[in-house]
């Protein structure tokens, strides 16, 4: 037999490597990606926490997970519905817009596809106005420059809702910012804006921010039409922040609330599901701890508050192997 020309040997050798190294459909399915919020928010560390846990038992099931910091719920909604995440944190009452084709989601109409894995912290509906501006109530926010929430926020679609409810439009506002969670502190203390809105679990660093780097003031937001807001609308519930937890802020404020959850779409298998559940149910009291606002999660509530979308069958085999269900 003739010797190989080093040229022929070269193709060949790129040929097999080019086979050999090429992932299977099987070990690219051991990637998933979580959707988040902006950095300053508490979705980026809830990801994180939960990639940590999943990443701390890889060598048992082999999933890699990353992290991504997106626009929000509704894009995470979208970019799931797309195929482009595998999984996201979205507000409770965002989910149940996505999953009845109402609400942001009434063009593109109801997700079938969508699946919910469990619910994490209560948010609260979050009003913080510089102390200068002389607004101390969500009426006084007429007329005065607002960040309404960036698109593809939950922030702005519960902000939509609550204006719809109260009866206002961008109008209303001499300026109607749309600025992402990491720029609004800055821009509140920097005089480009009289207040800003943000559905966040408290504490949020971004509220800290604000508050101790100008004096600013946490906003009461209960009003008559609120209260109808939040008796029409199932996802909503009244909500307290607890007065002490921020700079200049020492009584507590009345609001209302919805819950984050993790979801993902019914072609996600069922193995990647059940294995980011257990790594986060299996060690519980080591998740609690990775951010304040998980400290009074629950289990049971996690399987059923805010949750409108089916359970994936991944969850359901974790919850009925550990008797949850």
């Amino acid at each position: 037999m003739g010797k190989l020309h080093p040229l022929n040997a070269l193709v060949l050798l790129a040929s097999v490597c080019l086979f050999c190294s090429s992932p299977t459909y099987a070990e690219e399915k051991r990637y998933i990606n979580i959707g988040t919020g902006g950095v300053t928010g508490v979705y980026y560390p809830a990801g994180t926490s939960i990639c940590r846990l999943v990443n701390k038992h890889r060598k048992t099931h082999g999933i890699r997970c990353n992290v991504e910091s997106t626009d929000g719920s509704t894009y995470n909604i979208n970019a799931i519905r797309a195929g482009q995440l595998s999984m996201g944190l979205v507000q409770s009452d965002v989910q149940y817009d996505a999953r009845h084709g109402t609400g942001t989601f009434k063009e593109v109409g109801p997700d079938s596809g969508l699946r919910a894995i469990f619910a994490l912290h209560p948010e609260v509906f979050t009003v913080i106005a510089k102390t200068s501006s002389g607004i101390k109530h969500i009426d006084d926010l007429q007329g005065k420059r607002v960040s309404i929430g960036n698109p593809g926020s939950g922030q702005r679609a519960t902000m939509e809702a609550l204006m719809a409810a109260i009866g206002w439009n961008r109008d209303t506002f001499s300026l109607a910012a749309e600025l992402k969670s990491a720029k609004l502190a800055s821009a509140l203390c920097s005089d480009k804006i009289d207040a800003m809105i943000f559905m966040v679990g408290h504490p949020s660093d971004a509220i800290k921010q604000a508050t101790s780097s100008c004096n600013s003031v946490i906003v009461e937001i209960m009003s008559d039409k609120v209260d109808r807001l939040i008796a029409q609308n199932s996802n909503y519930q009244p909500a307290e922040i607890p007065g002490g937890l921020y700079q200049g802020n020492n009584h507590s404020v009345t609001s209302f609330g919805v819950g984050a959850t993790l979801v993902t779409s019914d072609s996600t298998p069922d193995d990647i599901v059940y294995n980011t559940v257990k790594a986060v149910f299996d060690n519980f009291e080591e998740f609690k701890k990775l951010h304040p606002a998980f400290a009074k999660l629950n289990k049971k509530q996690m399987l059923t508050e805010g949750l409108s979308a089916p359970l994936h069958p991944g969850a359901i085999k974790y919850y009925k192997e550990v008797k949850l269900m």
